[in-house]
């Protein structure tokens, strides 16, 4: 994979919380190195930025919040040859940079999906068939705090991820060694989509409850209907990966439950905050698309997730501002 190059070619396509977080880490320690070679793909203001000042990382773990990387351009076409490609975007753009990729990606390059969702591999492998995908779970408390700033709370972010079952004779750990030699946590598992799937019981049921009624994450847990309705949705998602063959505990759900109560009392969710602060792009279809998706190609009925996915769609006045 990369035989063809004295550097590792990495590159990093979105810099908001997450990609900026692991592109930050990527370009301070390989900065000048013999070694890797980071490229930063960004758009416009946020490509400016870069370009002029550097990416800043406001983070307990980095006393010097600058790092600049070898290159920034603005679109992949621009990229040329690269062999770890982290897709760090929103879903409701993954499609459209699926397509570019189509033409720009290189041959041999493998690329590590960053996001949020259970079905983003099965996306990018619908659009990029030939693509090496590593499927993959990221857990980071980062958020885009101003154009090229991101800032970092909490734990150090961590990655889970597995080799991509389409390609089970590609051996993509060399490769994510530069990851964990530039201090980012990874883990390496035979299997990352139990992973996947776990986060995704969280932050389905609670996104999605929290968005439909305005509620921290510990308001429901404590109220009867609302801790309801987050179980309801947690049995279509069990049902649908169980259907799916998703090696996953028997006690999945009460375990999801008992995750949620870790957090402060108050905490929302990004879902809650996007819908009720009026945004018209939020990753509604990143949770219960999803699993309407899935139920229906699996002939499973998902009425829960159907019925709160309605709700939420209606919350919407005409003026676009969430509804009382």
């Amino acid at each position: 994979m990369t035989s063809e190059h004295k550097k590792i070619e990495l590159a990093v396509v979105g810099l908001g919380g997450v990609g900026g977080y692991f592109g930050f880490k990527l370009a301070q320690h390989y900065a000048g190195s013999a070694a890797a070679r980071v490229t930063f793909v960004a758009r416009g203001a946020t490509y400016a930025a870069v370009q002029a000042r550097g990416l800043t990382l406001l983070s307990p773990e980095h006393p010097t919040p600058v790092a600049h990387p070898a290159r920034v351009v603005e679109t992949v076409a621009e990229l040329g040859a690269v062999d770890l490609l982290l897709l760090c975007v929103k879903e409701y753009d993954l499609e459209a940079l699926c397509r570019q990729l189509q033409s720009a990606l290189p041959a041999g390059a493998v690329i590590l999906p960053l996001m949020n969702g259970v079905d983003i591999y099965d996306r990018i492998r619908r659009l990029l068939p030939q693509a090496v995908i590593l499927p993959a779970c990221v857990y980071v408390a980062s958020h885009l705090h101003d154009t090229g700033v991101v800032e970092h709370r909490g734990n150090p972010g961590s990655i889970i991820v597995g080799p991509d079952p389409q390609h089970p004779a590609v051996d993509a750990r060399p490769l994510l060694r530069t990851l964990t030699e530039a201090g980012i946590n990874l883990e390496y598992q035979a299997d990352a989509f139990p992973a996947i799937w776990t986060k995704f019981f969280f932050i389905a049921s609670f996104g999605l409850v929290s968005a439909r009624y305005n509620r921290s994450i510990g308001q429901v847990l404590e109220d009867p209907a609302l801790h309801a309705r987050a179980r309801s949705l947690m049995q279509e998602i069990a049902a649908i990966a169980q259907a799916k063959g998703i090696d996953l505990p028997a006690d999945i759900i009460e375990r999801t439950f008992q995750k949620a109560a870790t957090f402060p009392f108050h905490t929302p969710t990004s879902l809650q905050l996007d819908v009720q602060g009026g945004k018209t792009r939020t990753e509604l279809d990143l949770f219960a698309g999803a699993i309407l998706t899935y139920g229906e190609a699996l002939g499973l009925p998902v009425p829960a997730t159907r019925q709160i996915y309605q709700e939420i769609q209606a919350l919407a006045t005409p003026s676009g501002q969430p509804a009382a």
